[in-house]
């Protein structure tokens, strides 16, 4: 039974990139089903490529092999490897810190260096700029076809020697969250942090309650305000802010039918910090806002 292929990258759809991926792995198996994660992630960020894939790995059936191809440093000495994860899925990629919230958040149970002398496609070993074709490709669609077992990949490599790009974590200090923006929800523009729904509820918060939420950069603050927690976009009108629980149980920032990132030019990564702290309703004419 073949399983199946989904596969990320950041090549995009205006050539010919991810075409060829799919006939390289057709060509291993012509009933193969493959899917797209997306194509979409931005050149070269391999912190959204990994997480990309912790947002989606999680619903996807046992046995299920993930390519990832973001790979700035391709034809270079890093390593091209495939890891088994405690969920019993299959990542092949390059070593270079896509794994990092898999393994943190979901765990990894065994990892492979990608024997190259039999993995990968014939006649390709001039080719040093697209392993994603010639290597990651070709290896994912031997490994979900069955043509070779997980052990053929290549020798065993220690789960520690992986490498691992730094994960920030949310902490409460003087009745305040504070955390970061981990990334965007793309098209809607929401902002995604690190804060879940566990530490939020620390706060001793309920739908309705209003909170003042600050939001810095490395140089200034871009962003401060108060705004409501609510249950779902809905719990607040057109245009206003709010937070919310995100579909992987973090706390989300939002502007109802519309772009908050947009509106305060506001992106994600390390240096994106956000400062969340409980303050009383306010009351107008009786009734608390």
């Amino acid at each position: 039974m073949n399983r199946f292929l989904v596969i990320q990258t950041d090549f995009g759809l205006s050539d010919g990139a991810v075409s060829a991926m799919y006939g390289v792995a057709l060509n291993v198996n012509t009933s193969l089903r493959i899917f797209d994660l997306t194509h979409d992630i931005p050149q070269y960020n391999i912190w959204e490529a990994s997480y990309r894939l912790y947002q989606t790995i999680s619903y996807w059936p046992k046995e299920t092999v993930f390519i990832s191809v973001v790979d700035p440093g391709v034809g270079s000495e890093r390593r091209s490897i495939v890891v088994k994860t405690k969920s019993n899925q299959y990542i092949v990629t390059p070593d270079n810190g896509t794994i990092t919230h898999i393994k943190k958040y979901i765990g990894i149970e065994e990892a492979r260096l990608i024997d190259e002398k039999v993995n990968r496609l014939p006649n390709s070993g001039h080719s040093y700029t697209f392993h994603g074709r010639d290597i990651y490709a070709y290896t994912g669609a031997r490994l979900a076809s069955e043509v070779i077992t997980f052990e053929q990949v290549g020798p065993e490599i220690p789960i520690d020697s992986l490498i691992e790009l730094p994960v920030l974590e949310a902490y409460i200090q003087n009745g305040a969250i504070k955390g970061n923006i981990d990334i965007l929800d793309v098209r809607f523009g929401n902002l995604w942090t690190n804060i879940d729904r566990s530490l939020f509820q620390k706060l001793g918060v309920d739908y309705g309650d209003s909170f003042e939420v600050t939001i810095e950069n490395e140089t200034r603050q871009v962003y401060k305000n108060i705004m409501t927690f609510g249950r779902s976009f809905a719990d607040s009108h057109l245009g206003e802010p709010l937070l919310y629980v995100n579909s992987l149980d973090k706390i989300g920032v939002a502007i109802n039918q519309g772009s908050f990132a947009k509106a305060y030019h506001i992106e994600a990564g390390a240096k994106w910090k956000i400062t969340i702290c409980k303050v009383p309703n306010f009351v107008y004419n009786g009734n608390s806002i």
